[in-house]
């Protein structure tokens, strides 16, 4: 009988062990998202990034023909990140960038976290690929969108297949704290659930404000 030990699972994600790519979130291709609604989208993107930057995640932001098709990159994903270049490519599949691979393995992480617009095409082309060439692949698929719901859940549908792990923005930012004693990142996990985890962060709003609740006590 195997022995319980009090240490997390090897694919729990930590903020060291890999990279988040933000794919295309950019008007052309929010304007015919029909999955998700672009209210809904930017802010999961928001609290994707933020917690990305929070934890100090590895991260490439990317868009496909921003000047002369698809325009600016969501604020939302790139006011966390100040300053950084954004990888423009004129391939739907990122992974078929050179820039963008160069980026890739300068920063070394094994495992590579998805998101972006649109899920059939600009997702499962780099999930694809990258599952191809030995790496471990997340897609968050509420801050992924698609021209239909149909489109998105058959492209989800069709990573799972090819062995990518399914997440939430919310759940992302949680596995990385997954312990509220760790006091370096609590204020800025509870700070972006607070205004960008619809309910729950409306709880945890009610329990500090009306009892001074704190769930590292």
């Amino acid at each position: 009988m195997p022995q319980a030990k009090p240490v997390a699972g090897a694919r729990l994600l930590t903020p060291a062990d890999h990279t988040l790519v933000m794919i295309d979130f950019q008007p052309q291709m929010a304007f015919a998202t029909k999955s998700i609604s672009a209210i809904e989208l930017r802010n999961n993107a928001a609290l994707l990034a933020r917690a990305a930057r929070g934890f100090g995640v590895a991260t490439i932001l990317t868009t496909v023909a921003a000047k002369g098709f698809s325009g600016p990159m969501f604020d939302e994903v790139t006011a966390p990140f100040p300053g950084q270049a954004l990888l423009d490519r004129t391939s739907m599949n990122a992974w078929e960038d050179a820039a963008v691979i160069e980026e890739v393995n300068r920063l070394g992480r094994s495992r590579i976290v998805l998101s972006g617009l649109w899920t059939s095409v600009c997702i499962v082309g780099p999930a694809l690929s990258a599952r191809d060439q030995g790496f471990d692949v997340y897609v968050v698929g509420d801050a992924c969108g698609d021209v239909s719901a149909e489109a998105h859940d058959r492209a989800m549908d069709r990573m799972v297949q090819a062995g990518c792990v399914p997440m939430t923005s919310l759940q992302y930012m949680l596995e990385l704290q997954r312990d509220w004693a760790r006091a370096e990142t609590y204020d800025m996990t509870t700070g972006v659930a607070r205004q960008l985890g619809g309910a729950y962060g409306l709880g945890i709003t009610y329990a500090k404000s009306m009892f001074g609740a704190s769930e590292g006590h």
